[in-house]
């Protein structure tokens, strides 16, 4: 796992754009994985102007969310069917039926796991997965615990990330208490991860993320496994780095 410190959040952001453009121009069918949340919204903004400026060509993309909220219809404003509808999606050229996202809502936790797994196997696997890290260390909503479930699962959210997305919501009870979200191994089965991490709320993280070991505890410290995961991260996430 490599780490690459940029100075500020908009240079992280172009950079990360820079490297999903070379693989959509490389590969123009290739799978992307995205994620929500307020540190990727800058490279998707990236990513829609470059669109809009005619240097890259989503059309043949595929793409697969990491995680939506259990018990959310689509149409919910606070789910990530609607955030990546409203930031992402309405702005570049993927047809629709390429785009895919857990279901949380009118089907059972068995079925809706089993589907999203058989759909990533259909696609041929993810070529890039975007990821960020939650303060606990935590990805997509795979939370610290003793065991990690390994495939796409529901998860019951810990209060701190319940606080942590609060923001999104009028207040800490309507967030939802579960999420689907892929397991570790569907996010280590991507062949390349570029998880992005900015602002001083996520310098203490990262500075555990590479002095403690690898730990089901910590759960981003499985990326140091995968032959190909490199992390951005501004200056202000960075400072207590060595």
């Amino acid at each position: 796992m490599q780490i690459q410190v940029t100075t500020t959040p908009d240079e992280l952001a172009i950079l990360a754009a820079d490297r999903i453009e070379e693989l959509v121009r490389t590969k123009p069918d290739c799978v992307l994985g995205f994620a929500t949340g307020s540190t990727p919204l800058s490279t998707y903004q990236e990513l829609i102007h470059r669109y809009q400026e005619g240097r890259i060509d989503f059309s043949k993309v595929r793409t697969f969310n990491l995680d939506e909220y259990w018990g959310l219809p689509p149409t919910h404003p606070q789910s990530y069917h609607s955030f990546m509808q409203e930031h992402v999606f309405q702005h570049l050229n993927i047809p629709a039926d390429q785009i895919h996202l857990p279901q949380g809502h009118g089907i059972d936790e068995e079925t809706a796991c089993r589907d999203y797994e058989r759909e990533i196997r259909r696609a041929g696997g993810i070529d890039l997965q975007v990821l960020g890290i939650g303060t606990n260390g935590h990805i997509g909503f795979n939370e610290p615990a003793k065991e990690l479930r390994l495939d796409t699962h529901l998860v019951t959210l810990t209060q701190a990330t319940v606080l942590a997305n609060s923001r999104f919501f009028s207040s800490p009870s309507e967030v939802p208490r579960r999420a689907i979200t892929m397991g570790v191994r569907t996010i280590l089965s991507s062949r390349r991860l570029l998880l992005l991490a900015t602002g001083p709320q996520k310098a203490a993280i990262l500075q555990q993320l590479f002095q403690r070991g690898i730990s089901t505890e910590l759960p981003a410290s499985l990326l140091h496994l995968h032959p190909d995961a490199t992390i951005l991260a501004d200056q202000d996430a960075a400072a207590l780095l060595a």
